[in-house]
């Protein structure tokens, strides 16, 4: 059986307790996991600035074209894997194996971390505003005939990594680069990307002091936060509120994103119905750029009913079809639990699944092992019930009416929204928003990224700190 050994900067630690990870849906056995403890991780990150002084000796552009070279290696190579080797296919497989989605889109999320890898380049000069990579190496720098200098907020980032969507390791991948080091906490039932991407860096060059792996239990995870003074997080509203007042920790939770139509573009909705199925559908809805809301003035009863015409059919396949749309629920009671919540949601005035007729046996399939929940449109006759504010792990959408004037200030958090209009005076209150974070101005899908920009801050502002210095000629 496959092992994962823990790393202990760069060094494989096999642990005497171990988790096996299996099939979502047969229940054999995949891999099998060491556990590391807080204790490990608490002793190992006394020695963190060894991680970013085994960095700060290679030069950025030889950073940078490491981890060019690993985004090839990662995608294309034979790489280690417990006694052997790993494929790429193998990668896929395996991956969909233990989360549930399927290998169509665990191949689409591996191309995706490919681009960002193939781009860092770019990636780095537009989150660092162009400045030269010399100035946050050595910390100090003329430009343009003014003193710069940065101060590293930590040695390393720690990571408490999720399962459900391998798309949000592309986060870290521009870490390295800026000479900070890494200590990753993956998630239970995806060590797989962690694993593979360290070792495609491995094998490009990068130091192997400079990253930390620590599979483990919820534990874990607070060890690395506790430890580490500069973490993200993945989690839910509950998450986010727990670290909402602690600047080391960056929270990554629901995003609630949103396609908004104005006045001016309501009677043209079905121009954009495609636009809106693939925000809610693409990635099986696993994403928080996926779309969980649309706020319309008028026509809400309409596109609800056409939105289920198109996502409604839509049932579970096997994960090796390449038109598996659904990933499966693989934590016992998680699907249930959340069709539950809707049914009680749906019994408030104003509130009307458009689904329903395209689900004779209920949107809930259940299996032995797992579970599926279908795709799910609710209609909303008004921003104040209950359902207008929910967002689940799977294709479910609300389709709102609320007037224009008061969208903005209904909507709430939305980590992207996608504003269908050509107003300019809504479009300068939108961009006036303090509640919307990444905006799309026109038909661009929520799930449309631009890797050039800041997702949710920008991790250099969050790794380095400018300061004022003067140093004498």
């Amino acid at each position: 059986m496959i092992h994962f050994p823990a790393l202990r900067w760069g060094e494989p630690y096999r642990s005497l307790e171990v988790d096996k990870v299996v099939h979502f849906d047969t229940g054999e056995p995949v891999a099998e996991v060491s556990q590391a403890n807080p204790g490990i991780v608490a002793r190992d990150l006394r020695k963190a600035e060894r991680a970013r002084a085994a960095l700060r000796d290679v030069p950025p552009d030889e950073l940078v074209a490491m981890v060019k070279k690993g985004a090839e290696l990662f995608s294309s190579a034979d790489l280690p894997l417990g006694d052997g080797t790993q494929t790429p296919d193998d990668f896929v497989r395996q991956q969909s194996a233990t989360t549930g989605l399927p290998e169509h889109m665990c191949r689409m999320n591996m191309e995706k971390l490919r681009y960002v890898l193939d781009h860092i380049d770019d990636i780095l000069a537009s989150l660092t505003r162009r400045l030269d990579p010399g100035i946050l190496a050595r910390g100090f720098g003329e430009e343009d005939g003014v003193m710069r200098s940065y101060q590293a907020t930590t040695p390393v980032l720690g990571m408490v990594l999720p399962s459900n969507s391998p798309g949000v390791h592309s986060l870290w991948l521009p870490i390295i680069p800026l000479q900070i080091g890494l200590v990753l906490k993956p998630g239970p039932q995806e060590p797989w990307t962690p694993w593979r991407m360290t070792q495609a860096f491995f094998e490009a060059g990068v130091p192997k002091e400079s990253v930390a792996l620590y599979p483990g239990l919820g534990d874990v995870g607070a060890a690395v936060l506790n430890n580490c003074s500069r973490s993200l997080i993945f989690g839910g509203t509950a998450t986010v509120e727990q670290y909402a007042g602690n600047p080391g920790v960056q929270v990554h939770g629901p995003g609630f994103s949103k396609i908004l139509l104005g006045d001016d573009e309501a009677d043209n909705w079905e121009q954009h119905l495609d636009l809106m199925v693939d925000s809610v559908l693409i990635n099986s809805g696993r994403s928080c750029i996926n779309c969980s809301g649309i706020w319309t003035p008028r026509h809400g009863r309409a596109i609800a009913q056409a939105l289920a015409e198109r996502l409604g059919p839509i049932a579970p396949l096997p994960p090796e079809d390449p038109d598996a749309a659904l990933a499966a629920f693989t934590v016992p009671g998680q699907g249930p639990a959340i069709t539950a919540d809707i049914d009680n949601a749906l019994n408030e005035e104003g509130v009307e699944e458009t689904t329903a007729a395209h689900h004779p046996d209920g949107r809930l399939v259940q299996r032995e092992r797992c579970d599926y929940l279908r795709p799910t449109v609710v209609y909303c006759a008004s921003p104040d019930v209950a359902m207008a504010k929910k967002e689940y792990m799977f294709p479910f959408v609300t389709v709102v009416e609320c007037p224009q004037a008061k969208m903005i200030r209904s909507i709430g958090p939305t980590l992207v929204a996608t504003a269908l209009t050509a107003d300019t005076a809504f479009e300068q209150d939108l961009l006036d928003a303090r509640n919307i974070d990444r905006l799309n101005l026109g038909p661009i899908p929520t799930i449309r990224l631009n890797w050039l920009q800041p997702h949710e801050g920008n991790i250099v502002d969050f790794l380095f700190r400018p300061r004022a210095l003067q140093k004498a000629s």
